[in-house]
């Protein structure tokens, strides 16, 4: 035991990498063979974190695999990993793996403690015209700069379920950090998705793409990751099921987060709260996904219009930001500083 700890103390960026992205193929080790590895990459497991991640419910879910089985995998994956106690310290540590990045505008740079997180889900909501898509947008092109604290810049993941997406975008964006065109729409992945169901599959696609190009990829980017919701399921009648299958979506997503240290940004839609009028809110509008996605979102961002081409971001809820705010410009460029 007292030779671990000596390993354990020596701060080297390379190890948690490593520990980071165990892989899967190391249960063959563990008397696991190859035909359930490849069940279980199937259905975008394919890191041992990622099964430590899936329940055993879950696992026998998975088309030839067993209970018996099943107890064997976890078996095997708990001895490859360690039991999952860390000193404040070491974590500390661990968290310098995170990275930020930037959204375009200084302001709100500041307002985010440094920018869009990795390892959490960042949701910004608002009206309609609130800047939500210029800002996915904008993060497709400043995930790919290098940034602040080493941050080396890589591809980013889109998923767009409005049918927001526009390449053009990303081309006048381009033109403002002065890069290439091409470069730029090459590192982006585009993925349109259709029904809520839809959504949730294609999580396992890009488990399965940041697994194949580990640490290249720093960003998934959902835009509106209600909308699908609000069409596939309604009324009150439905409502317990659509959030279930939420909450499933948003537990995947964290766990991707985690798992391949990227960050994740989703926005979100707005309602108006019927029910507000009698309690006299001053705003009785608020985002959908209720209570689960509230809970889901690490950080959460609400966008308002501001004077002409000006919104306003407030910090709605975050672990260790205060609610502050910040205002932005949407420019030709995406979003920048508000000039005064």
């Amino acid at each position: 035991m007292k030779e671990d700890q000596v390993v354990l103390e020596e701060p080297g960026f390379q190890d948690d990498e490593e520990s980071l992205f165990q892989d899967i193929d190391l249960l063959q080790k563990h008397g696991i063979n190859v035909a359930d590895i490849k069940k279980l990459k199937s259905v975008g497991i394919c890191t041992i974190k990622g099964i430590q991640m899936t329940t055993r419910r879950a696992l026998c879910n998975v088309k030839g695999l067993s209970e018996a089985k099943v107890d064997k995998i976890k078996e095997a994956a708990n001895k490859l990993i360690e039991p999952g106690f860390l000193t404040a310290f070491e974590y500390s540590e661990k968290r310098k793996m995170v990275f930020h990045i930037t959204t375009g505008s200084q302001e709100f740079d500041k307002l985010l403690g440094g920018g869009i997180e990795s390892m959490a889900i960042t949701e910004a909501f608002g009206e309609f015209r609130t800047g939500k898509t210029q800002l996915s947008h904008t993060l497709c092109v400043t995930a790919q700069l290098p940034g602040a604290g080493g941050y080396s810049g890589g591809k980013i993941i889109f998923i767009d379920t409005e049918n927001t997406f526009r390449p053009d975008r990303l081309r006048d964006i381009a033109d403002r950090f002065n890069v290439d065109h091409d470069a730029v729409l090459d590192n982006v992945l585009y993925a349109r998705a259709y029904t809520s169901e839809h959504q949730m599959e294609l999580l396992d696609y890009v488990a399965a793409k940041f697994h194949e190009e580990a640490g290249i990829f720093k960003l998934l980017i959902i835009d509106s990751i209600m909308a699908l919701f609000r069409v596939d399921f309604s009324g009150r009648g439905e409502l317990a099921e659509r959030q279930q299958k939420l909450a499933q979506m948003l537990s995947r997503l964290q766990k991707i987060s985690e798992e391949y240290n990227v960050a994740v940004f989703v926005t979100n839609q707005m309602t108006a709260d019927p029910g507000a009028t009698m309690t006299f809110q001053a705003d009785p509008k608020k985002p959908i996904g209720g209570h689960i996605l509230a809970h889901a979102s690490t950080t959460r961002i609400s966008l308002r219009k501001g004077r002409g081409e000006l919104r306003i971001a407030k910090i709605y809820d975050s672990p260790e930001m205060p609610e502050n705010e910040a205002t932005f410009a949407i420019t030709a460029g995406g979003i920048g500083d508000a000039k005064e």
